[in-house]
């Protein structure tokens, strides 16, 4: 079984900035608006449903379990871009920027896949896609949790890592459902 992790990583993150820029030109930055906290009952939701979906097998509002993921990974982008924006940058960014800084956020947590693939084996192509989200979900309530302690840990990495964690295994979930035979 030949694995093509870079193309295949690189395919579900291409289709998801796609969507997130032309959603970026419809709307511009109205999610600057958005706390910390907003962002991550956001992702919650999603993964929440996809989750519910997986159990369930059914869909009452006809949208499977790929545009959920796609909104986990566009959020994910989202928080770690917020985190990061000063307090007095502007609430609208031109659309070049905000490619700039995506890309900048994806480069950074496919760098930090790589790394834990070399470590890890590349493990996750063994797993089940709802062990995905059980992950994702684990990681959103590390998440809540920091957020409820104003940020403070004791040992635990921050919620940047978190955002990346759930960015890198909705992608795994993805390449799985787009890419079964890999």
């Amino acid at each position: 079984m030949a694995t093509n992790t870079l193309e295949e990583y690189n395919a579900v993150i291409n289709a998801c900035k796609d969507l997130f820029i032309r959603k970026t030109q419809d709307y511009g930055t109205a999610w600057r608006i958005l706390r910390p906290s907003s962002i991550t009952d956001q992702i919650f939701i999603k993964a929440q449903r996809i989750r519910t979906l997986e159990e369930k097998k059914v869909s009452k509002v006809g949208e499977g379990i790929i545009p959920e993921y796609v909104g986990i990974i566009n959020y994910s982008i989202i928080a770690m871009i917020q985190l990061e924006l000063e307090e007095s940058a502007p609430m609208e960014i031109v659309v070049d920027e905000v490619e700039k800084l995506y890309d900048l956020k994806v480069r950074e947590t496919r760098d930090l896949m790589f790394a834990k693939n070399h470590d890890y084996g590349e493990a996750w192509r063994d797993m089940r896609i709802s062990s995905l989200t059980d992950l994702i979900l684990m990681k959103i309530f590390r998440v809540k949790q920091i957020e409820d302690n104003q940020g403070e840990t004791i040992v635990s990495e921050g919620v940047k890592a978190n955002y990346q964690d759930m960015l890198n295994y909705s992608v795994f979930a993805l390449i799985k459902l787009n890419y079964p035979e890999s």
